[in-house]
């Protein structure tokens, strides 16, 4: 049995951060590469935010030094802090995880930005 639980907010109206978290069940947590993926209608999901079973990292250019993704292996937990927000950061948000070819997304959460 394998979960994938996506915790986070869709807003209406412009706040300074957020926090995303991706909690996965039913797997050995320190083993996987997590990921925060984001996805614009009619679009591809593209990466935000990597972490590796390792620890590397990797960001999209639009969020470097906006947003920070996290893993705390005893909590079987994946973050997302936002940061900063901007309307372009608007759009349906969806944690990854992935062991070879295994791949789980979550249920996805939308964020809007807006004034």
């Amino acid at each position: 049995q394998v979960q994938l639980v996506e915790s986070g907010v869709g807003l209406a109206q412009p706040v300074c951060s957020l926090r995303f978290s991706c909690a996965p069940s039913g797997i050995t947590f320190s083993i996987y590469d997590m990921g925060w993926y984001r996805q614009a209608p009619g679009n591809q999901r593209e990466l935000v935010a990597f972490i590796s079973s390792g620890g590397s990292t990797n960001y999209a250019d639009s969020v470097k030094g906006r947003f920070t993704i996290s893993r705390d292996n005893a909590k079987n937990t994946v973050y997302l802090q936002m940061n900063s927000l901007k309307p372009e950061d608007t759009d349906v948000y969806y944690c990854n995880e992935r062991l070879g070819g295994k791949i789980l997304w979550g249920q996805g959460t939308q964020v809007t930005v807006s004034s």
